[in-house]
């Protein structure tokens, strides 16, 4: 209790001598955290890094067993699995043009990425902006320090102005300290939907290309510019 009690106080202290900017940053931290905690739990509901589900029923389609993989897809709340099977159910599909296909499929999952992607944004703001805030702060500390000190005149206390200049400093500290680990937190995530979102190309692509498996020699080096230029780019 009387550790608990100590840190309230010594945050009350860091706040009343930091000002505003300090409370500030603070506020910038809590959203921090609290969008660092949903898309933590967001990437858990889905199991972004489940990529043997996808798999799985990548190797039943290309088995033959398309019904099944559509179904072992359809169970995993996976974005990866998710698009696999509406790529497969739509591939199922005659009389439709393989591009609007691709089209329907590059929407879909690009919606589901767009999810994932959601509320990043304000991450790189609050990583870029909390240095700057603190800077700021620094420097107005330091501008109301030498004030003071021109108002003293000849009677110059020494400790008046480093006081004010550890003051001062303080801001650009807690916006480092809140910008490193904003941008750790944001490195994580953004590469988290970055493999999700190569996965899902590689496994869509492979959907499309699953009959070359069965082609010729000379007709698979003959359509293999062709199906690569014909790539679902979700990265």
């Amino acid at each position: 209790m009387n550790s608990l009690l100590d840190a309230i106080s010594g945050a009350a202290d860091i706040i009343a001598l930091g000002g505003t900017v300090v409370v500030l940053l603070l506020l910038m931290s809590l959203v921090a955290i609290t969008i660092v905690l949903a898309k933590i739990f967001q990437f858990r509901r889905v199991r972004i890094n489940d990529r043997r589900t996808a798999r799985n029923a990548l190797e039943l389609y290309r088995g033959g067993n398309a019904s099944a993989a559509v179904t072992s897809a359809k169970r995993s709340p996976n974005p990866t699995a998710r698009t696999l099977a509406r790529a497969i159910e739509l591939r199922q599909r005659s009389g439709v043009a393989e591009g609007i296909l691709r089209e329907d499929i590059l929407q879909y999952g690009g919606d589901m990425l767009e999810s994932l992607r959601s509320h990043l944004r304000p991450l790189e703001v609050i990583a870029a902006l909390a240095p700057l805030l603190g800077l700021l702060g620094t420097v107005l500390g330091m501008i109301e320090a030498f004030r003071d000190l021109e108002q003293a005149g000849s009677q110059v206390d020494p400790a008046v102005l480093s006081g004010g200049i550890w003051q001062a400093l303080l801001t650009t500290a807690v916006g480092l300290a809140v910008a490193m680990p904003v941008i750790v937190a944001l490195n994580w995530l953004e590469r988290t939907v970055d493999r999700c979102a190569h996965e899902m190309d590689s496994v869509v692509t492979r959907v499309f290309t699953a009959d070359l498996t069965r082609s010729t020699p000379a007709a698979t080096a003959r359509d293999d510019d062709d199906e690569h230029s014909k790539r679902t780019p979700f990265v």
